[in-house]
């Protein structure tokens, strides 16, 4: 499949943030203005006016961080079934790959970034708010285990709501079977870089999302647990402002580093270029 195409095509659908049916305008569900595509695009589909990110799907994300057309797909095909016979779950299934046009809320793969070769998976919250479920998780073990044999670093982005409630105990037994993959990925000597997109929470940000030998966030991302109207009612007393957004999370150290989506590419290539094995020679 040509990703550029797909890209393109994108851009043009009514319910993407804002972005208008029959126009070639994006509105700002921040400050309301409305600003061509063509310049969103050059912006990194950030606004120009107010700063506001937008959300990115993942083949989007996977287009903007990787060298151009070096991206291989794995495990394309691999889609969640009703497996517990979930009421109505079948349907929520099809509306998201409607939505998203994709088979799952992971996509994974292969690239290059700034010419160093990795694997890559990019979640995307336009499938079920990238919910992790019984595929989700066997698509990102899988890659690690190919990152693993093949002696491969691998770039995470995440997204999500956390694990998928119509799998039940299936869903949440992903946390694990993920983090045991990443451990013995690491156990190579590999390196796993993970990007905190907003939001990452849940089982997700309990499991993987945290595991990365470097963790980087984009701006203002909603990085946590439990919602903060949850823990509100828990504690009953009002949060911060800030509460788990990535600027708070990274005084707290659970973050490395905070990364605009203009500087995203260079930086993980700077850091694939820092870890790349040296041969014999040392060069």
């Amino acid at each position: 499949m040509d990703l550029r195409k797909l890209f393109l095509k994108a851009n043009n659908e009514p319910e993407t943030n804002g972005l208008l049916p029959r126009s070639r305008h994006i509105v700002c569900k921040g400050c309301g203005r409305r600003t061509p595509v063509s310049r969103v695009r050059r912006e990194f589909f950030v606004c120009p006016a107010c700063g506001r990110y937008y959300t990115m799907r993942a083949r989007r994300r996977i287009l903007m961080l990787t060298d151009k057309r070096s991206f291989t797909e794995l495990d394309r095909d691999l889609a969640s079934r009703n497996v517990l016979g979930f009421p109505e779950y079948d349907d929520k299934l099809q509306a998201a790959r409607e939505k998203s046009r994709e088979s799952e809320a992971v996509i994974c793969g292969t690239a290059s970034i700034e010419g160093h070769k990795t694997c890559i998976f990019a979640m995307d919250s336009y499938f079920m708010m990238g919910s992790m479920g019984a595929v989700v998780g066997e698509k990102i073990t899988r890659l690690f285990e190919y990152a693993a044999e093949h002696h491969l670093p691998v770039v995470g982005v995440t997204v999500s709501g956390g694990a998928r409630m119509q799998e039940g105990m299936i869903s949440l037994m992903q946390m694990s079977k993920v983090s045991a993959a990443v451990k013995r990925h690491g156990n190579g000597g590999n390196l796993y870089i993970v990007l905190l997109t907003d939001p990452t929470t849940g089982g997700v940000d309990a499991s993987f999302a945290m595991q990365g030998d470097i963790t980087l966030a984009e701006p203002g991302a909603r990085v946590g647990f439990a919602g903060p109207r949850v823990i509100e009612k828990s504690l009953n007393q009002a949060l911060p402002k800030d509460f788990q957004r990535a600027e708070r999370v990274l005084t707290c150290g659970f973050i490395d580093a905070i990364v605009p989506r203009n500087e995203q590419r260079l930086v993980l290539g700077n850091l694939l270029a820092l870890h790349e094995p040296r041969g014999a020679e040392g060069r």
